[in-house]
């Protein structure tokens, strides 16, 4: 094996110095000598980062220390970098340093720092909205927290995916407050280079100016935008505009200006723009031509070309120093949008980098003013918002619905990111939500009565029930305005014609995780259900359609606030099987790791389709760089977790025998759902720990493999390398203590029951 010394001999690291157009401070740029680059899967990844001066003598003296610590290999290693501080200024170590070993960081807890979400100690109950992508939940919202529809618009509303980051609202006396933490600058810079690498390849296919542009300033999976923080880039005039459109809300003025958010001359973002269009070609053709004959010569189908092209087209361009003196150009933009923040308080990383932001007022104008940076969506304010770069946004104040008692409510309002329209109503929910799922009082699945119970809300009822969480249920059907018909002429009739979507989805959920889901479920729907139209307007008290959304909002606000756990009546407990749960996690094991062989594209399997190279390498960096345990719907931990959750709930709901009185129906539902939140707390962090903390070094491996066919051999390393190791799927050979997934997860089920008073034999 190479030591460093001989490396070092080998390859002659070297920093220079760099100052983007338009940007007074200066930069440093090198070739890293330990970090992996993504293009070749070796080390020598490119590295920029500012030197925090604009003099040109002093940064020179900057680069000239990081020449020293680059042409010494002693001082390569992490534990070195003591060491290094002491010979070194603070700011060439924390570059070469930082990611070496990563800065991580608990954006909740930095929230919570600010502002506390208060509990049930303090009186409060927690609720949290979900729903698919424009169901209406953060309309909802907005309706409970009595923002106006037109001057303020917070939250920010839209048909589109709209909320991308966490939102938490404490209903509280006293100021406004907010607090905001940012995605983590790598994170950033990835989205900023994956858009390049799209629209390079869209550049390659003779997309005209406009698409490009599309492409550079849209992620693919649509959450982060950057014309949000960039503007809209070259527009169409000749365009047609609609001259009536649907949503008035989105085409009224708002009380605050866009010059208030801050001056920026988006005349020289345009520009910087512009010349990005032309390099992008450049670098399309400068590799996209060369790479087609190699590959057409080659004995390989069409569909093998073209994942082979893309994937050797992306490594090429990544190895350009034109594609990151793009990416580069486009940070520096970015980060200008922080200078903006010329109130409150912004707190930094070590790099410099925003890591949160704070605000506090007694004024309502000037707290709207402050998080319409961090949250909107209006499209005249585009070029000055950050709200693509928000990972989270807390406010507290004195909120109030505008047909409100005039009485504040003491709750916590948590709002999140639309639920994907998932092809499969098998889909997982996400872990960010299931944790949530312990956190809160109250669940509030918010659905569109025009087209209800599609596979994304049957996903959170399927996972509700199979994590003991059911009782805290309810459901909030949107549009209810809108669902017009011949046959259905009344109010009693149209509620029947939603009720009938869940009378079809619930038997179907009854034979997969048992009867008594289905009966729970149906339970929480007679009794926590509500229908509410109107809600993107304010609501008048003499139309009738209104006074009824008023009703409803009341009374899903006094189910919230007067939510309690269930209590178990009766002394029967149930004893179970542990054979039969052994079978069940054997069987969780199975199920999980057929399906992603199928994604991985290493088998076929009905109702699973193998998904695109760029996905599966997406997925692979946001865990490997620990920001996220999934990429768009691919969600391995959720997977993992859901699959043990639903095995483990059906064989809860089959025990062996009762040790006393049989418990009556309504009891045995409270006794089954205990025993399952209880295995379910512990299943979160165990799956989360096996697939993601434990297997970090692999996923890195996978990320960083490139070259051909380096898709295959990336699948194969997730498959057997990760997935394989996570969730062994036990076989007639297996001996007692050999399978640790099947033994921890028995010991997490032995330990559950202790705590719920139930036994396993």
């Amino acid at each position: 094996m190479e030591t460093l010394e001989s490396l070092t001999k080998k390859t002659a690291y070297k920093a220079t110095l760099s100052r983007s157009q338009g940007r007074e401070g200066w930069s440093v740029i090198f070739r890293h000598p330990v970090r992996v680059d993504p293009a070749t899967g070796k080390p020598g990844r490119r590295v920029r980062g500012g030197l925090g001066t604009t003099k040109r003598e002093e940064a020179e003296a900057f680069v000239g220390e990081m020449n020293e610590l680059l042409a010494d290999a002693s001082y390569w290693e992490p534990a070195a970098r003591e060491i290094a501080s002491q010979r070194f200024n603070s700011r060439i170590v924390e570059i070469f340093y930082r990611e070496l070993v990563p800065e991580g960081h608990d954006h909740f807890a930095i929230r919570e720092q600010h502002i506390s979400l208060p509990g049930t100690a303090e009186g409060y109950r927690r609720a949290l909205f979900l729903g698919t992508t424009g169901a209406g939940k953060t309309t909802l919202v907005r309706q409970i927290l009595g923002t106006d529809q037109i001057k303020e618009r917070f939250p920010s509303t839209s048909t589109a995916k709209t909320t991308v980051a966490d939102l938490e609202v404490v209903i509280a006396s006293g100021d406004y407050e907010a607090a905001v933490t940012f995605l983590p600058q790598l994170e950033v810079r990835t989205y900023v280079e994956e858009c390049i690498s799209a629209a390079v390849l869209s550049a390659y296919r003779k997309a005209d100016d406009a698409e490009l542009v599309r492409r550079l300033l849209r992620h693919v999976d649509q959450r982060f935008r950057l014309d949000y923080v960039l503007g809209s880039g070259f527009t169409d005039e000749s365009e047609e505009v609609d001259d009536e459109p649907e949503d008035v809300d989105q085409i009224d003025a708002f009380d605050v200006r866009p010059e208030e958010l801050g001056d920026i001359d988006l005349s020289e973002t345009n520009q910087i723009l512009s010349t990005a269009i032309s390099q992008l070609r450049e670098i399309a053709h400068s590799y996209g031509d060369k790479l087609t004959k190699e590959l057409e010569a080659s004995d390989q189908d069409r569909r093998v070309i073209d994942e082979l092209f893309e994937e050797e087209l992306d490594n090429l361009m990544r190895g350009d120093d034109l594609f990151h003196e793009i990416a580069d150009q486009l940070m520096d933009e970015i980060t200008k949008r922080f200078d903006l923040l010329n109130f409150g308080t912004i707190h930094r990383t070590k790099q410099g980098w925003p890591l949160s932001w704070t605000f506090t007022s007694a004024e309502r104008r000037a707290f709207v003013r402050s998080v319409l940076q961090f949250s909107s969506n209006y499209a005249p304010y585009f070029g000055r918002l950050l709200t693509p770069l928000v990972n989270g946004l807390r406010v507290s104040g004195p909120f109030l619905p505008r047909w409100g008692s005039g009485r504040l409510s003491k709750l916590v309002l948590m709002d999140g990111e639309g639920l994907g329209h998932a092809a499969s109503s098998a889909a997982s929910v996400p872990t960010a939500i299931s944790r949530r799922f312990e956190e809160v009082d109250m669940v509030v699945l918010v659905d569109s009565a025009k087209q209800p119970m599609q596979a994304a809300p049957q996903a959170v009822m399927r996972a509700l029930v199979s994590s003991g969480n059911v009782a805290k249920l309810a459901f909030c059907f949107t549009h209810f305005d809108a669902v017009r018909g011949d046959n259905i002429p009344t109010v009693a009739a149209r509620r029947n014609h939603v009720l009938a979507s869940t009378d079809s989805v619930l038997p179907g959920i009854g034979e997969d995780l048992g009867p008594y889901a289905e009966a729970a479920l149906r339970r929480r729907r007679d009794c926590a259900c509500f229908f509410v139209g109107g809600i993107q307007k304010a609501l008048s008290s003499e139309k009738a359609s209104d006074r009824r959304t008023v009703d409803a909002l009341s009374a899903l606000l006094k189910l919230i606030e007067s939510s309690s756990p269930a209590q178990i009546q009766g002394p029967g407990k149930p004893v179970y099987d542990r054979m039969k749960l052994g079978v069940a996690i054997s069987a969780a094991a199975n199920s999980f790791q057929d399906s992603w062989r199928a994604r991985l594209g290493l088998i076929v399997k009905p109702n699973f389709v193998k998904e695109h190279w760029t996905r599966i390498k997406a997925l692979a960096r946001r865990i490997a760089y620990g920001w996220d345990d999934q990429y768009d719907n691919l969600t391995p931990v959720a997977d993992l977790l859901s699959e043990l959750q639903k095995r483990i709930f059906v064989s809860i709901q089959q025990p062996a025998r009762w040790s006393g009185p049989e418990p009556s129906e309504a009891d045995k539902e409270t006794i089954y759902s205990d025993f399952a939140d209880k295995v379910s707390r512990r299943l979160i962090l165990t799956c989360s720990r096996r697939v993601q903390a434990e297997r970090v070094a692999d996923w890195q491996r996978a990320y960083n493999l490139s070259g051909v066919r380096s898709t295959f051999a990336r699948a194969r390393v997730i498959a057997d390398d990760i997935y394989d190791k996570a969730a062994p799927i036990p076989d007639v050979t297996s001996l007692p203590g050999t399978d640790d997934l099947l033994d921890e997860v028995m010991s997490i089920v032995k330990q559950a029951a202790m705590d719920a008073g139930v036994s396993v034999m």
